[in-house]
């Protein structure tokens, strides 16, 4: 028998309707951006982004050992195993793995990341986050059967 740490996942899960909101908000205002608040819109887009990968990876990590799935050694790799294991389909993978490729830009090279305009990645991140936070629970309750 498995032991997934439901309580774990599930409050991560509900944080995602908030990381959706956000994008909505930052394409919204990336529309017509006021200089002096063009520095605001790109933290909060980079903030995002760190957020939308803390969850994913946060997410899979929980997945990988509650059903002792092979080791990760990356963050590529934590959804690389996920979608080998039929989590979600390759399409919302090579969504989640552009995103978890930004990881290391946004954590540690911040100070001299290029910032123009919105970031490509806020326009296609609610429709993978959508699915994962679908995929999970239902991968969950498959593999629990």
């Amino acid at each position: 028998m498995y032991y997934v740490n439901q309580e774990q996942i599930d409050a991560r899960l509900a944080f995602v309707p908030d990381l959706l909101k956000a994008c909505a908000a930052l394409e919204s205002a990336w529309e017509a951006p006021e200089s002096e608040s063009e520095l605001l819109l790109h933290l909060a887009q980079e903030r995002t982004l760190h957020l939308a990968i803390e969850t994913v990876t946060d997410v899979g990590s929980l997945l990988i050992d509650a059903f002792m799935m092979r080791d990760a050694s990356s963050y590529e790799d934590i959804v690389e195993i996920l979608a080998g294991e039929g989590v979600f389909g390759a399409d919302v993978a090579a969504v989640l793995t552009e995103l978890v490729k930004l990881r290391r830009s946004l954590t540690q090279e911040y100070n001299t990341l290029p910032r123009s305009g919105l970031h490509p990645m806020i326009a296609k991140l609610p429709g993978a986050l959508s699915a994962f936070a679908e995929a999970v629970p239902a991968f969950i309750r498959k593999e629990m059967l």
